[in-house]
């Protein structure tokens, strides 16, 4: 299974857990009702990706209201919302896969499953929330810098 499908097969998973909230007990449940559906197996790669998302809603919900500056979280779709998601925790967790990889296969995927203007949305929301983060870092590193300037000084 490519990383491509993993992303798209997650989002699936976690799109549908938000569809089915009040009649899902767990995630557990989620996969085995997806398993019995589909007659095959949740890969583990998968299960990482969606059990990482789920543990972190909260956070990544913070982050995605934090740079919508135009709608409220709860006037965001649910799909806009997973695929975020998806890419934050992924941002957030997995520093070996490259940012514009991330940025560029959620915009993939709000291109198959949402309006085009909610494309448009998930790029801006990401996007700033990369150049917030890239900011942080090189300030960071500036700071590094000045610091030990000032200890090699001494």
């Amino acid at each position: 299974m490519t990383k491509h499908e993993i992303r798209e097969y997650a989002f699936l998973l976690l799109y549908e857990s938000v569809v089915r909230a009040e009649e899902l007990e767990s995630v557990e449940e989620l996969y085995a009702s997806t398993e019995e559906m589909l007659e095959i197996l949740i890969p583990a790669k998968v299960k990482q990706y969606v059990n990482g998302v789920l543990s972190e809603v909260e956070t990544l919900d913070k982050i995605i209201a934090s740079y919508s500056k135009q709608r409220s979280l709860k006037r965001v779709p649910a799909i806009n919302r997973t695929i975020l998601r998806l890419a934050l925790y992924e941002l957030r967790n997995m520093p070996q896969t490259p940012v514009n990889v991330v940025v560029s296969e959620a915009v993939q995927l709000s291109q198959a499953y949402a309006y085009p203007e909610d494309t448009a949305f998930v790029n801006g929301v990401l996007g700033a929330y990369v150049r917030q983060i890239k900011s942080a870092q090189q300030e960071c590193i500036e700071k590094e810098a000045v610091a030990d300037g000032a200890d090699s000084g001494n």
